[in-house]
C-alpha cells in the first residue's frame, strides 16, 4: 500500500452492520477513506425496512447511526445497485478493499407440503409491505378472518402483532398512508402463531412478548396444554434471565380466565406443534394448516408424537428467518446463504483469502442475533482488514499481505464512473433531503415521520428535482 495516500475502502450495505463497519474503520489507526455503498435512497437498512413501525425504541437506533454517518468523514453513496450499477471488478478500480454487508432480506424455506398455496406468504415480504420497502407492491391481500404465523422469534411476533392490532392503533407511527388503509380494511379475527418446540425454546425478546399483551382490543391466549418442559428447558431458564422472563409472561397468561377474553380480535399462542402441511389447492389457496403435536426430548429438541391437528385458516405466514442472497463476482454458501468467509475475510473454493474483500453482518454469520450484536461481528472482520493493509500477522498466524493499489487515487472519479452509466447516486445530503420531507409530511399529525414509499419519488425528492409530494 503506498504511504502517500488513504487508504480507500469500499462499504456494501448501508445497514447497521455496514455504517458500523465504516465507524470502526474510520477509528482505526489507518489513514482511511470509506465510501458506503447502498441500493436503496435511502440508508440505514434492517432498522428502516425491516423492524415493525410500532416498535419506536429499537428505530431509534437510526438516531445512533444517523450521528455516525453525520459526522462527514464516512460517504454516504445510495441508490447504488451492486451486481447492476457496478460489480467487484468495478470496485477494484477506485478501491483498495471492499467490504459486503448487504445482509439477508429472503425468507428462508420451508419444505412442507403446500407452502407456495396461493395465500401461504414469507414474513420477510410482508415486514417490507408494511415498513414502505420501495422494491415490493405497495398492495397486500388481507382478505381473511383467521390467519397463521409459523415460528416462534421475533419477525413471528412482529408479524403476528401487526396483523391482529387495529390500524388506527398504528397511526402515530411512521407506517405509509398505503399501508394504513390496507390494514384497516382487515377482517381478521383470530391470528395463530405455531412454535415446534416449547415456550423455554422460544426466541421471543422479554420486552417484545410484554408488549404484545398491551395491545388495544386484542387478547392473548396461551394454552397450558401446550406447556411442557424437559431438562433442556429448566437448564435454560435456569442459566438464561431472558428466557425466564419469557417463560414467566407465557405463564402469567396460561392463568386467565377465558370469561376475561372479550376483545374484537385474538392473538393465539401454540407450542409443541409443528406444522406439517399447508391445505388447500391452487384454486382456492390456503384453507387450512395441519400440525403435529410434538413431544420434548429431554435436551431442548422434539420429536412428532403422530398425532395431528388441522386449523381452519385462511392464509399462512412463514417466519423461519431469513436467508441471504448471493452476489455477483463473490463466493456463495447455498446452504448457509452466507458469503463464505473466514472470521470476515472472503475465501474461495479451495478456502484460500480472496485478496482485499471481506464481509461483515448478516451475509458473514447468517441472520442470528440482534442489531447490536453487529458491532463485535465488524470488530473482527475490521481487524483483520486492518492487519492486512498493515502487512501485520494476525494472532490466528494466517499470513497477510499488504492491499494493492488502487487504480484511481480520486475520490470523485467513482462518482464521475456512476454517472456515466447513468447512475443517479444520492449523497448524505440528498438523505437529509428526503429525511426532512419525511418529517415534515409527519409534523401536522403529530407523528416523527410518515415515510415516502415510491423508490422514484425518494430519488426525485432526494436529487431536489422535484416538487414535494407524498
Amino acid at each position: 500500500m503506498s504511504s502517500n495516500r488513504p487508504l480507500r475502502v469500499a462499504v456494501v450495505g448501508a445497514g447497521p452492520a455496514g455504517i458500523y463497519a465504516s465507524d470502526i474503520l474510520s477509528k482505526t489507526d489507518l489513514d482511511v477513506s470509506i465510501d458506503l455503498f447502498e441500493r436503496l435512497p435511502a440508508p440505514f437498512g434492517l432498522v428502516r425496512y425491516g423492524v415493525a413501525p410500532d416498535h419506536p425504541r429499537i428505530k431509534m437506533i437510526i438516531d445512533a447511526l444517523h450521528k455516525v454517518l453525520g459526522r462527514g468523514d464516512i460517504r454516504l453513496i445510495a441508490n447504488v445497485d451492486y451486481g447492476v450499477d457496478l460489480k467487484l471488478d468495478d470496485l477494484r478500480q477506485f478501491y483498495d478493499a471492499v467490504i459486503f454487508s448487504t445482509g439477508s432480506i429472503r425468507d428462508a424455506a420451508l419444505p412442507i407440503p403446500g407452502i407456495d398455496l396461493p395465500r401461504s406468504y414469507g414474513a420477510a415480504d410482508f415486514v417490507s409491505w408494511y415498513d414502505g420497502h420501495p422494491d415490493v407492491p405497495r398492495t397486500w391481500p388481507l382478505d381473511q378472518q383467521k390467519v397463521a404465523v409459523l415460528g416462534a422469534g421475533n419477525v413471528a411476533l412482529d408479524v403476528a402483532r401487526v396483523l391482529s392490532k387495529h390500524a388506527d392503533d398504528l397511526l402515530p407511527t411512521e407506517i405509509p398512508a398505503n399501508v394504513y388503509e390496507v390494514l384497516k380494511a382487515s377482517p381478521v379475527t383470530d391470528v395463530h402463531v405455531f412454535a415446534r418446540r416449547g415456550p423455554a425454546q422460544a426466541k421471543f425478546s422479554p420486552l417484545e412478548l410484554r408488549e404484545l399483551g398491551h395491545v388495544p382490543d386484542v387478547d392473548v391466549i396461551v394454552y397450558p396444554e401446550d406447556f411442557e418442559f424437559d431438562d433442556g428447558s429448566m437448564a435454560a431458564i435456569s442459566s438464561s434471565n431472558q428466557t425466564k422472563q419469557v417463560v414467566k409472561t407465557l405463564t402469567d397468561w396460561t392463568l386467565k380466565d377465558p370469561a376475561s377474553f372479550t376483545a374484537s380480535r385474538r392473538l393465539h399462542l401454540h407450542f409443541l406443534h409443528a406444522p406439517v402441511e399447508v391445505l388447500g389447492d391452487e384454486e382456492s389457496g390456503v384453507t387450512g394448516l395441519r400440525t403435529e403435536r410434538t413431544r420434548l426430548n429431554g435436551d431442548g429438541t422434539v420429536s412428532g408424537t403422530g398425532e395431528f391437528h388441522d386449523w381452519e385458516l385462511g392464509a399462512v405466514y412463514r417466519a423461519v428467518g431469513y436467508f441471504g442472497s448471493p452476489l455477483p463476482e463473490i463466493p456463495f454458501d447455498e446452504l448457509k446463504g452466507v458469503v463464505p468467509n473466514r472470521e470476515g475475510r472472503v475465501i474461495d473454493i479451495d478456502g484460500e483469502h480472496i485478496p482485499g474483500v471481506y464481509t461483515t453482518g448478516w451475509i458473514k454469520r447468517g441472520p442470528v442475533g440482534l442489531i447490536g450484536h453487529t458491532k463485535s461481528d465488524a470488530s473482527e472482520t475490521i481487524r483483520h482488514l486492518v492487519e492486512d493493509a498493515t502487512g501485520t500477522p494476525g494472532e490466528d498466524g494466517v499470513p497477510t499481505t499488504p492491499l494493492n493499489d488502487a487504480v484511481h487515487r480520486d475520490p470523485q472519479a467513482i462518482l464521475d464512473f456512476l454517472a456515466e452509466r447513468g447512475v443517479d447516486a444520492i449523497d448524505w445530503t440528498g438523505w437529509l433531503r428526503l429525511d426532512g420531507h419525511e418529517r415534515a409530511l409527519g409534523e401536522p399529525h403529530g407523528r416523527k415521520r410518515i415515510k415516502v414509499v415510491p423508490r422514484d419519488q425518494q430519488v426525485e425528492i432526494s436529487l431536489g428535482r422535484a416538487a414535494q409530494q407524498d
